[in-house]
């Protein structure tokens, strides 16, 4: 892909001279170390450790600042270290450039005094939706001067960094807002261990809390999605693929943290038997298109797409509609995930006088038939599922057999490896019909 001399020193790998490079191999290596992590410090390590190799710089580093008015400095191990004052000197130069080289500079100025007392050469200010990041720095050349066509590649890479820093920033966010709620958790646990006379007080602060951190895990995720969802429908100017392609798996993981956390607070109500079936009336033919709407922009992310005809006519039912919600949407989520890209899914429902049923059936990995009979154990994934889909929880069809037992249901499986699966689920008309004069419209309760 590229030829690189290295020349070892006591501090880092240099290179002493290079090739040139192709320019698809160069955004190819960035790109892959862009999406290689999302830790901020070890991202911007990595990047930097690519750059000084294949530009042939002395260092290379990046200075972030935070939101919360803290600030990452980090880069090659031989990058000097450049203190907050003189990075406020370098902000108060007002860089407006797309980079900055500093042979651009009169031989008087005084940034161009304060760059060279750090060996750097070439800045660029990082700058995300109007909103700067941090800059950019890298070193004098270890041997010549930086090309034209270097200059233009670091120059175009910009872009793609700064949508890298500006996701490594949100999902941090999102990490010490975890880190923070569950050390709110330990430590309520440690209370109610510790005076059993003040149980009930405690049980009903604990579940004010679960509310309260369920609503803050999801306020700053649907900002998360919205703002990728503008961006990829071209709300802030033109992407290109492989920024789409960053964007869309940011927002298919925002959409599917959201889903886990609705997940996982019904595993503990299961747990504190606190899971309560709240029965009201259902247009089921609808909740189905809804949450199947809800899903497209993932679906079409896969190269997939639903095929489901709402019904003419179908009963309104007595369900828990939220609970429904959940079960609709991990079958369908997990369709999603094992099909094959450029395949349809069937989604399929229908009511007879005594039972209504839905499946969806996909063409993906399928099920091992030793194991589909633990399918609906907790934390239980399949062999071949946990190969494709590592991140998986295991909670999703555990939470809908539940669901689909507490209506009087059953759930349906029919599987074969390597060619497709129907997941689904029976329930009884009867005991769940509404009646007429009970029926409060055909569509489902907000």
């Amino acid at each position: 892909m590229y030829s690189v001399g290295i020349k070892r020193t006591k501090h880092a790998h240099i290179p002493e001279k290079r090739t040139a490079y192709d320019r698809g191999d160069f955004f190819e290596v960035i790109n892959q170390t862009l999406t290689s992590t999302t830790d901020l410090r070890s991202l911007l390590e990595r990047v930097s450790d690519k750059l000084a190799l294949m530009l042939g710089a002395s260092h290379v580093s990046f200075f972030i600042s935070r939101p919360d008015g803290r600030f990452v400095s980090s880069g090659t191990t031989s990058h000097p270290r450049i203190p907050r004052q003189d990075i406020m000197a370098i902000d108060s130069e007002s860089i407006q450039l797309p980079m900055l080289q500093i042979s651009q500079l009169p031989s008087e100025s005084l940034l161009r005094r304060l760059l060279l007392s750090y060996r750097i050469e070439l800045v660029l200010p990082l700058v995300r939706r109007g909103i700067p990041l941090g800059y950019l720095f890298i070193g004098q050349h270890t041997t010549a001067e930086y090309s034209r066509q270097t200059l233009e590649l670091v120059q175009i890479m910009t872009d793609e960094l700064s949508i890298a820093v500006q996701n490594a920033l949100s999902i941090e966010e999102i990490r010490e807002l975890n880190a923070s709620l569950t050390q709110r958790i330990d430590t309520a646990t440690r209370e109610l261990r510790a005076s059993n006379a003040q149980l009930q007080r405690l049980d009903a602060a604990k579940d004010e809390f679960v509310s309260m951190a369920s609503h803050q895990l999801r306020t700053p995720l649907t900002s998360v999605k919205g703002y990728i969802s503008m961006v990829l429908e071209g709300d802030a100017g033109a992407i290109t693929p492989a920024q789409k392609h960053l964007l869309s798996e940011a927002f298919t993981s925002s959409e599917r943290m959201v889903h886990l956390i609705s997940d996982f607070l019904n595993v503990s109500r299961l747990q504190t038997g606190k899971f309560l079936i709240d029965k009201r009336p259902v247009n089921l033919a609808i909740l189905v298109e809804q949450e199947l709407d809800s899903l497209a922009t993932t679906a079409k992310s896969r190269n997939l797409s639903f095929s489901y005809r709402v019904p003419a006519h179908f009963p309104v039912l007595n369900l828990d509609e939220g609970k429904f919600r959940q079960v609709i949407m991990n079958i369908a989520d997990n369709a999603l995930y094992y099909s094959r890209e450029n395949t349809v899914i069937h989604v399929h429902l229908a009511s007879t006088e005594n039972e209504a049923m839905f499946t969806v059936k996909d063409t993906g990995i399928g099920v091992p038939k030793a194991e589909q009979s633990q399918l609906f154990t907790k934390f239980y994934r399949a062999s071949n599922a946990r190969k494709q889909r590592p991140d998986g929880t295991g909670v999703g069809l555990f939470l809908a057999k539940k669901v689909i037992d507490a209506h009087g249901g059953k759930v349906i499986v029919e599987s074969l490896e390597g060619k497709g699966s129907t997941f689904g689920f029976r329930l009884p008309i009867a005991p769940l019909r509404v009646s007429d004069t009970d029926q409060l419209g055909n569509q489902p309760h907000n």
